[in-house]
């Protein structure tokens, strides 16, 4: 399948009033508007294509770099991909979800959300912040460094309230996805979301708010869930 052919594809699939929504959180042009259950749609026909993801995120069409996360072959990217793919990442859909969701599955994903979130770029940090939260969501806690992620809660909990507006955001993540995936870890996760409080960031005039993460925690261990993992990142 070439990436032409899925491109003019997303195109009819548009939709200006969904485009327009894309646009007021952040959706950078060329834009069609395409929603992501019509992707999905696409993906079930295509599979996974590793040299097509690469292709169709060259493209620099939002939807299509969205839809290159979709096919991406996660185990087959690079560190020379995924760099690649984080530096022309141009808006929060693509930096926060898409890059993550297949850095995640890469064997590179963890040394890499370690170089991004030293950043100064703060797409590029928020990146970082948002590979390790994917990263924890589908690794058995065994395949995680437990002393490394209990120094990045009190990385958190020391700096969110200085960080940039989406490094903070992708930092409230973080803790959320620490105490609802790693089971040693939640109650600790809890702490540090109590003690860091309310996190306000600019929601662009949207109606988008910043989810509580004391209240996310404590309803996922309310429910006896913690530790139950997903299949893939992606969504």
């Amino acid at each position: 399948m070439q990436a032409n052919a899925i491109v003019d594809e997303l195109k009819r699939l548009g939709d200006e009033k969904y485009k327009t929504t894309l646009l007021k959180h952040g959706v950078k042009e060329p834009c069609f508007g395409v929603k992501i259950e019509d992707m999905k749609r696409i993906f079930k026909r295509i599979k996974t294509d590793y040299q097509l993801a690469l292709e169709l995120y060259d493209t620099g069409i939002s939807d299509a770099m969205y839809f290159a996360g979709l096919v991406a072959d996660d185990a087959a990217m690079t560190t020379a991909d995924l760099k690649r793919w984080v530096k022309q990442a141009n808006s929060p859909l693509i930096s926060e979800y898409t890059v993550p969701w297949v850095a995640a599955g890469s064997p590179a994903g963890w040394n890499l959300a370690k170089e991004w979130i030293d950043s100064k770029d703060e797409r590029i940090a928020a990146a970082g912040w948002s590979t390790f939260s994917s990263i924890v969501g589908i690794k058995d806690d065994g395949q995680l460094d437990l002393g490394e992620l209990k120094k990045l809660l009190q990385r958190v909990k020391k700096s969110i309230h200085t960080q940039p507006n989406r490094v903070c955001y992708c930092m409230n993540g973080f803790v959320i996805a620490i105490g609802t995936y790693v089971v040693s870890l939640s109650n600790l996760a809890l702490a540090v979301a109590e003690e860091i409080g309310q996190v306000v960031v600019d929601a662009n005039g949207t109606a988008c708010n910043v989810p509580s993460a004391p209240d996310r925690i404590k309803k996922v261990q309310a429910s006896g869930s913690v530790g139950k993992k997903r299949k893939s990142a992606k969504c």
